[in-house]
């Protein structure tokens, strides 16, 4: 299994891998290649890298606009104005057009809350650039004296790092390197999914990222790497299931690779199986096999640098067991007081359940910060006005206190 690995490892190197090669990858993806092998492969050099520790953040996640620019054929997680029969928070049904974000002292109260409950970090997820599609967002905005949602965030984001005492991680799509800087002065960490290389998916009419400009991979590519130029600890990911080839897979994990060894900022790399939810258009689309999900884990976590977390949502995936086999090491944030907005259908599992289950397959279950330790211990990577707070919640092995 060590050859096995080493010979991945070696097609997958340098700045890039030739046809055949891709195709080889892609092969380990197909029925017809043993599974068992590709597992035991991928979870000896998750041992040899994370021994028998997983690692998970305990969070509250702050969804400041459902609004979005976008329109992926999956998502739930984005609302319109119209869509007052499921109003925003704090709005009641009936209230009315249902208010573009959350005002801050709602953000404060989530973290607050968050803060009580032991939490350390705090996500802020959010649709992409809704003031370039809807005037009551930018009319929003202009009212509290913003000129782009990236302001607010921003401000939202020093407000919980200042009187919370939270971690900011930002989630708030496409950022340019302005942006990026901006954020670096008030979070910890930020992210951004690929989710697929494919250009079909966004190009072809019938594809789930048609006409959603910042779903374009190669944007998405270019804010990775502007992440990874200012030195900010950075998620990113992909979402398997929505229409892509088993080579759109593999080109995935390998772009996603490149800047992990060109840059080093990349703390984790989520898969994420797609789930098909009834109010999507993709509500009928099939959902991947178990199996196929965990081929992908594996191969993720055999090209992927062993220093770069594979992370599996535990809400999406009850088979822990073998999520495990496939050589993940981090489950990513938990939340003991927000629903997974995002997917609001999976709730979180309990920290103490999971940690019960973790040790049954022989492992323990470690609270990190959104700053993963690695990068805690190396020090650098976070700007001087939130490193006195890093430390102060860490451990001197990079853990959370």
């Amino acid at each position: 299994m060590v050859e096995m690995a080493e010979e991945i490892g070696a097609a997958s190197g340098g700045d890039g891998v030739a046809a055949d090669s891709v195709e080889e990858l892609a092969w380990l993806l197909t029925p017809e290649a043993r599974i068992e092998a590709l597992l035991e492969a991928a979870s000896t050099k998750r041992d040899a890298a994370t021994g028998d520790t997983l690692s998970f953040s305990p969070k509250v996640f702050v969804d400041l606009t459902r609004l979005c620019r976008d329109r992926c054929s999956y998502c739930t997680f984005v609302r319109t104005p119209l869509a007052e029969r499921i109003p925003l928070r704090g709005e009641k049904a009936g209230a009315g057009e249902p208010k573009p974000y959350l005002e801050q002292d709602e953000v404060l109260e989530i973290a607050l809350a968050g803060a009580r409950a032991g939490c350390k970090e705090a996500l802020f997820t959010l649709g992409d650039r809704p003031e370039d599609r809807y005037e009551s967002a930018r009319r929003f905005l202009s009212d509290r004296g913003y000129s782009s949602t990236a302001e607010y965030v921003t401000a939202c984001a020093r407000l919980v790092l200042d009187e919370a005492k939270l971690l900011p991680h930002v989630n708030p799509g496409v950022m340019t390197a302005d942006e990026i800087a901006e954020y670096r002065k008030v979070s910890a960490s930020a992210g951004l999914m690929l989710e697929s290389t494919s250009r079909a998916l966004f190009e072809d009419p019938g594809g789930c990222h048609y006409g959603s400009p910042d779903k374009d991979p190669d944007v998405r590519l270019a804010c990775i790497a502007d992440a990874g130029r200012a030195k900010v600890p950075f998620t990113t990911g992909m979402l398997i299931g929505i229409g892509e080839s088993l080579i759109d897979r593999v080109e995935t994990i390998l772009a996603m690779a490149s800047l992990a060894r060109e840059f080093g900022h990349i703390q984790e790399v989520i898969v994420q199986n797609f789930r098909a939810k009834p109010a999507s258009p993709m509500r009928s689309h099939l959902e991947p096999e178990f199996d196929e999900y965990l081929r992908v884990i594996a191969l993720a976590r055999l090209i992927l640098p062993a220093r770069v977390a594979v992370q599996a949502p535990p809400n999406l995936t009850p088979e822990y067991e073998g999520l495990l086999a496939a050589g993940m090491s981090d489950w990513g944030g938990i939340s003991p007081v927000t629903p997974d907005h995002v997917n609001p259908e999976a709730p979180w599992p309990e920290v103490a359940e999971l940690a019960k289950r973790c040790a049954h397959l022989g492992f323990a279950l470690r609270s990190r910060l959104a700053l993963h330790p690695s990068f805690v211990i190396e020090g650098g990577w976070v700007d001087p006005a939130v490193e006195g707070r890093v430390l102060e919640m860490s451990d001197s092995q990079g853990w959370a206190l």
